[in-house]
Protein backbone atom coordinates (compact mmCIF):
# COMPACT_ATOMS: atom_id res chain seq x y z
CA UNK A 1 0.00 0.00 0.00
CA UNK A 2 2.79 2.43 0.87
CA UNK A 3 4.54 1.62 -2.42
CA UNK A 4 1.34 2.58 -4.27
CA UNK A 5 1.20 5.92 -2.45
CA UNK A 6 4.91 6.51 -3.19
CA UNK A 7 4.24 5.78 -6.86
CA UNK A 8 1.38 8.29 -6.91
CA UNK A 9 3.60 10.93 -5.29
CA UNK A 10 6.32 10.23 -7.86
CA UNK A 11 3.78 10.57 -10.70
CA UNK A 12 2.61 13.86 -9.19
CA UNK A 13 6.20 15.11 -9.19
CA UNK A 14 6.37 14.31 -12.91
CA UNK A 15 3.21 16.36 -13.46
CA UNK A 16 4.76 19.26 -11.54
CA UNK A 17 7.90 19.10 -13.68
CA UNK A 18 5.78 19.01 -16.85
CA UNK A 19 3.84 22.05 -15.64
CA UNK A 20 7.04 23.96 -14.92
CA UNK A 21 8.57 23.10 -18.30
CA UNK A 22 5.44 23.95 -20.26
CA UNK A 23 5.23 27.33 -18.55
CA UNK A 24 8.29 28.39 -20.55
CA UNK A 25 6.49 28.10 -23.90
CA UNK A 26 3.98 30.54 -25.37
CA UNK A 27 0.47 29.13 -25.68
CA UNK A 28 -2.12 29.66 -28.38
CA UNK A 29 -5.53 29.97 -26.74
CA UNK A 30 -7.63 26.96 -27.65
CA UNK A 31 -4.62 24.95 -28.84
CA UNK A 32 -3.84 21.42 -27.75
CA UNK A 33 -0.92 22.55 -25.59
CA UNK A 34 -3.13 25.10 -23.84
CA UNK A 35 -5.59 22.33 -22.95
CA UNK A 36 -2.77 20.19 -21.52
CA UNK A 37 -1.51 23.11 -19.46
CA UNK A 38 -5.03 23.80 -18.21
CA UNK A 39 -5.36 20.15 -17.13
CA UNK A 40 -2.00 20.25 -15.35
CA UNK A 41 -3.07 23.47 -13.61
CA UNK A 42 -6.26 21.82 -12.36
CA UNK A 43 -4.31 18.92 -10.88
CA UNK A 44 -1.34 20.81 -9.41
CA UNK A 45 -2.76 24.16 -8.31
CA UNK A 46 -4.50 22.86 -5.13
CA UNK A 47 -1.09 21.85 -3.75
CA UNK A 48 0.87 24.85 -5.02
CA UNK A 49 -1.58 27.60 -3.98
CA UNK A 50 -1.06 27.26 -0.18
CA UNK A 51 2.70 27.37 -0.64
CA UNK A 52 2.42 30.54 -2.76
CA UNK A 53 0.43 32.17 0.04
CA UNK A 54 3.36 31.64 2.40
CA UNK A 55 6.11 32.23 -0.19
CA UNK A 56 4.93 34.46 -3.05
CA UNK A 57 6.89 34.52 -6.32
CA UNK A 58 10.22 36.32 -6.03
CA UNK A 59 10.65 39.35 -8.28
CA UNK A 60 13.76 39.16 -10.48
CA UNK A 61 14.00 41.92 -13.02
CA UNK A 62 10.69 42.15 -14.83
CA UNK A 63 9.53 38.65 -14.03
CA UNK A 64 8.54 36.56 -11.03
CA UNK A 65 10.16 33.28 -10.07
CA UNK A 66 7.69 30.82 -8.56
CA UNK A 67 9.48 28.61 -6.05
CA UNK A 68 6.39 26.65 -5.00
CA UNK A 69 6.97 23.91 -7.61
CA UNK A 70 10.55 23.39 -6.43
CA UNK A 71 9.48 23.28 -2.79
CA UNK A 72 6.84 20.59 -3.42
CA UNK A 73 9.29 18.52 -5.48
CA UNK A 74 11.99 18.77 -2.81
CA UNK A 75 9.58 17.83 -0.03
CA UNK A 76 8.32 14.87 -2.05
CA UNK A 77 11.76 13.62 -3.09
CA UNK A 78 13.60 14.19 0.19
CA UNK A 79 10.96 13.52 2.83
CA UNK A 80 7.78 11.84 1.59
CA UNK A 81 8.97 9.23 -0.90
CA UNK A 82 11.79 7.80 1.27
CA UNK A 83 9.38 7.51 4.22
CA UNK A 84 6.84 5.69 2.07
CA UNK A 85 9.42 3.31 0.60
CA UNK A 86 10.28 1.81 4.03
Amino acid sequence: MLNLIAGIVEAYVILLIARALLSWFPLRPGGALAQIVRGLDLVTEPVLRPIRRVLPPIRAGGMGIDLSVMIVIIVAQVIVIPLLRR
